[in-house]
């Protein structure tokens, strides 16, 4: 294991073997009211920046007519969740749920966010027709609360950092009683299970990957960049890439300014960091999610420190590639900027290489 200043990479991950979800999750998702597959671009200009074979973006700036990915997540964890507490030993697809919850007792959504986890939750709960309370830190854009509020939800501005925001929306969800139901994407000490439906919602993404890559023709990936806040989406990605035979590479990408994963892959140890101000509101967190963690620790191949000015360079260049990306969906680009300079060796990045980029927002979303 080699570990430098804002560089981490791990050889033993090319060996991890793990598990990916059932197919429940994409049946779900094409029953929801706009769905289709987002697009799988190729960058050739990239490609050449980074002295690579292709550059394939996965575009994830327009899902299910919110401007993230988050959504995929969001809406199958609840409707799992909801399933389960409404009597059901299987998912139901949404319309099956919007008849029933008229009929069930009282149910409030209750979730912490920092940008887009937050408006999908409010815009499922809307679907459904039930209530829900998001709570924020303050550093999210007048765009971003607003968005938020506009899907109906009861939102609450908390002057605190993003770790704390989520233990307060914990202690109101505990005096909001049974009626309560918490949609976190990261899991805790007891609270790991609707997290890690929330992960499995992410597979519908990698799923339409899989089918768009065989449709060009692309037989193998060999690098793939993971965004990471509390590692919930990068978990999904490891696993997808990790549950076959001739597995690539992956690598996470963080804020230098929020390095929980990086921290915790450096050290072994995965506790709190202490974050700062960052472009990448998204992944502006300060602890790794106890059920990513494992995953992480096993199949992340690299990690990566971007700042803010990497950021915003790469937003620039999508922007002029005709990708809308914000902050957090280019940071995926600028950590493959920095690995093509500094690990393209230890990557086994050749000319002949493919990389896949994940942009997981669109501008609108976080501007900057």
């Amino acid at each position: 294991m080699q570990i430098t200043h804002s560089l981490y990479l791990n050889p033993l991950a090319r060996t991890a073997r793990l598990k990916r979800p059932t197919e429940e999750v994409r049946q779900f998702h094409s029953g929801l009211p706009g769905y289709e597959p987002t697009p799988l671009i190729d960058l050739p200009s990239l490609a050449a920046e980074l002295g690579v074979g292709r550059v394939l973006l996965k575009d994830e700036s327009a899902r299910l007519g919110l401007p993230a990915f988050k959504i995929l997540g969001a809406s199958y964890a609840i409707a799992r969740a909801l399933s389960h507490r409404w009597g059901s030993d299987r998912t139901l697809p949404l319309a099956d749920l919007q008849s029933l919850a008229p009929k069930q007792p009282a149910v409030t959504l209750f979730a912490a966010t920092d940008g887009n986890h937050g408006r999908a939750v409010a815009r499922t709960a809307r679907l459904l027709g039930i209530e829900c309370r998001i709570f924020y830190p303050a550093t999210l854009t007048t765009a971003a609360m607003a968005a938020i509020a506009d899907e109906g939800a009861d939102t609450r501005r908390i002057e605190l950092p993003y770790d704390d925001v989520v233990a307060e929306m914990r202690a109101e969800a505990s005096r909001h009683g049974e009626s309560a139901l918490i949609i976190q994407d990261t899991a805790w000490a007891g609270y790991d299970e609707i997290p890690s439906w929330i992960v499995d919602g992410y597979s519908t993404m990698l799923d339409e990957l899989d089918e768009q890559l065989a449709e060009q023709g692309i037989t193998a990936v060999d690098l793939a960049l993971a965004p990471a806040g509390v590692g919930s989406l990068a978990q999904a990605i490891v696993a997808h890439f990790k549950s076959g035979a001739g597995t690539p590479a992956v690598a996470i990408v963080e804020p230098s300014t929020a390095p929980a994963v990086f921290a915790a892959l450096t050290t072994g140890v995965p506790e709190p960091v202490t974050t700062a101000d960052t472009v990448m509101l998204g992944l502006n967190c300060g602890t790794v999610s106890e059920l990513a963690w494992p995953v992480l620790r096993a199949g992340a191949d690299a990690a990566v420190l971007v700042s803010d000015d990497d950021a915003r360079a790469a937003v620039a260049t999508l922007q002029s590639a005709g990708v809308d990306a914000g902050p957090c969906g280019a940071a995926t680009l600028a950590g493959a900027r920095r690995l093509a300079s500094a690990a393209a060796a230890e990557l086994s990045l050749t000319e002949a290489s493919t990389v896949v980029l994940f942009n997981t927002e669109s501008l609108s979303a976080n501007p900057l």
